[in-house]
């Protein structure tokens, strides 16, 4: 069964994790994707050799491509990405803002020259703004655009323990790319995309930022919830962290009858309806935590299912790595497969993935098949 990407062509020239977010995608649809590197290659390769040699990042978004190294410091070389854009469905760049232009591939000009190319840039602020120029990382947006700021403990700000604004940026990237071979198979035409990791990461913060401006600026409150009340972490006898979260009155009337055996409690006006628990949230949450002291995990684990609570344990990676409902995959790499999560769409038939490629792995192919 073919799959919905083949017979395109993508040109990424790209780095670290937002691009090749956006290329592994479209790989993994189908798409012919040839990835351009560097003489000493896409700086992700070197972030780490944990997963057998290879860095994670690097096999974790590089999948299905083929490796294709070119200085385009040379004019031969900038002549062979001209050729290849001149049959490429899609062109993707995550340079700085501007360097693209300078070495003569100004999506403007790819636009003339290829109209039915669809180009997608990806940069930190954009292409205009006073901070266009500017380079960026996906910690740096973290930081610019208030991520860090909601995220945590009530003594600092935190990054998100992943590359969140990276890969926000990538999955837009994706689903622009996506609308924009649908508007092309209706007329015709190429397009020309351009996605911010600060405009991926504001579009995520925009309760935060109607709450601020309602208002109510919201706190760091590490794993709890500004707005709900129990929404948080609770330890059983035996010292195990569990989540609770209460979404509506209903639940909690459960929850204290069934679980914490208080019944009384729903009733009483300082906790029966969120606004209140939320209010007397120090009381509410010494409520919860009292009850959940006097049973161990196995217990409170079973009255949270029989109430039908929504519930979770604070597991760390090791709690990943064995949890029943983990998905992964094998991928192949120079130095052998890697195995990992595998992506969150579940297809029938089962999809394959590509492997990883060696640097340059593919370069004198290339070369040879586009002259």
């Amino acid at each position: 069964m073919p799959l919905p990407l083949e017979g395109l062509l993508v040109i990424s020239l790209e780095q670290a994790v937002a691009a090749p977010t956006c290329a592994c995608r479209l790989a993994d649809a189908g798409a012919r994707v040839i990835k351009i590197e560097r003489p000493e290659g896409d700086f992700a390769r070197g972030y780490d050799k944990l997963a057998r040699g290879e860095s994670a990042y690097f096999v974790w978004l590089n999948r299905g491509k083929e490796s294709v190294v070119l200085d385009l410091a040379k004019d031969d070389d900038k002549a062979l990405l001209d050729r290849m854009l001149a049959k490429a469905d899609v062109f993707i760049q995550n340079l700085k803002p501007g360097a693209v232009g300078k070495l003569g591939f100004a999506i403007e000009r790819l636009r003339r020259d290829y109209p039915k190319l669809i180009c997608c840039s990806i940069s930190g602020f954009g292409e205009s703004g006073p901070f266009a120029k500017r380079k960026s990382y996906d910690l740096l947006v973290q930081a610019e655009s208030g991520l860090a700021s909601v995220t945590g403990g009530p003594e600092a700000p935190a990054r998100v323990g992943v590359s969140v604004t990276d890969v926000a940026a990538g999955m837009n990237a994706y689903e622009a790319v996506l609308e924009a071979i649908i508007a092309r198979g209706r007329t015709g035409q190429g397009a020309a995309v351009s996605v911010s990791l600060f405009d991926a990461m504001a579009d995520w913060m925009t309760v935060p930022l109607l709450h601020h401006e309602g208002g109510q600026s919201p706190k760091r409150l590490g794993l709890a919830h500004p707005s709900i009340a129990p929404y948080g972490v609770f330890r059983s006898k035996d010292e195990v962290p569990i989540l609770i979260s209460i979404q509506n009155d209903r639940e909690w009337r459960v929850l204290a009858a069934e679980v914490m055996h208080d019944a009384a409690l729903a009733a009483d006006p300082k906790f029966g309806k969120l606004v209140d628990r939320v209010k007397h949230r120090s009381e509410t949450d010494g409520k919860v935590a009292a009850a959940f002291a006097t049973m161990d995990v196995a217990t409170l684990s079973k009255k949270l299912e029989a109430a039908d609570i929504a519930f979770a344990r604070v597991n760390d990676v090791a709690g990943l790595i064995a949890h029943p409902h983990l998905r992964r995959i094998d991928v192949d790499t120079p130095h052998g497969p890697v195995s990992y999560p595998a992506p969150a769409p579940i297809r029938d038939p089962a999809r394959h993935y590509g492997r990883i490629p060696a640097l340059g792995e593919h370069t004198e192919k290339v070369r040879k098949e586009f002259g």
